[in-house]
């Protein structure tokens, strides 16, 4: 049943004056009675109605893929990357691949993402080389390692023997096995090596 506009007066005179700015809020909602109601009350009482928002809205953005990688660990290296370049950045599929690291082959790698105006600069940022060496305090300075054979930075430091295995040997053979010092491999030209001390 439809309210009266004498019930609705009645109504409205004995509200508040939040009660009344908080329902002005929803004045779009309420009936052509209800709002004319309303603006009565509003003005018997000489208030300002309040000023409501516009809904803000919806941003749609083109994501354009930059790089797409098989860990989480490199993944966030180059969002970080790109995030320090104050280039805004996401990760698609970083909560699937979460969940269990095999779905990363089944969803085609994790996809880095970036704005499609920003696409140029975040391949720019993504493409540089790693600098030799970086100085960080007064006289600190990190030389980049390379390769000895052929000069190739993209080098891993490997864990030589496990010790796992050296407790393994120790267990059933009850032979002590020192785990072995951990060597360098190369994954340009596949060239292992052992960093000597000097």
């Amino acid at each position: 049943m439809t309210p009266t506009p004498e019930d609705l007066a009645a109504q409205y005179a004995q509200m508040s004056e939040p009660e009344l700015m908080e329902l002005a809020r929803s004045y779009d909602g309420l009936l052509e009675v209800a709002q004319a109601a309303l603006r009565a009350e509003f003005a018997r009482r000489a208030l300002e109605p309040p000023l409501v928002e516009e809904p803000k809205q919806w941003e749609f953005r083109h994501l354009i893929t930059v790089r797409r990688y098989r860990d989480l660990a490199e993944a966030y290296a180059g969002r970080s990357l790109l995030e320090s370049a104050g280039i805004p950045a996401w990760i698609a599929d970083e909560n699937l691949v979460r969940m269990d690291w095999f779905y990363s082959n089944m969803v085609g790698g994790l996809r880095l993402q970036v704005d499609e105006r920003d696409e140029a600069t975040a391949r720019e940022i993504l493409d540089e080389a790693a600098p030799d060496t970086i100085t960080y305090g007064e006289e600190q300075v990190y030389v980049q390692p390379t390769c000895p054979k052929c000069g190739s930075a993209e080098i891993t430091l490997g864990s030589g023997t496990e010790n796992g295995r050296s407790l393994l040997a120790l267990y059933l053979v009850s032979i002590p096995v020192p785990p072995q010092q951990a060597a360098w491999h190369c994954e340009a030209c596949d060239a292992r090596w052992v960093e000597s001390d000097d």
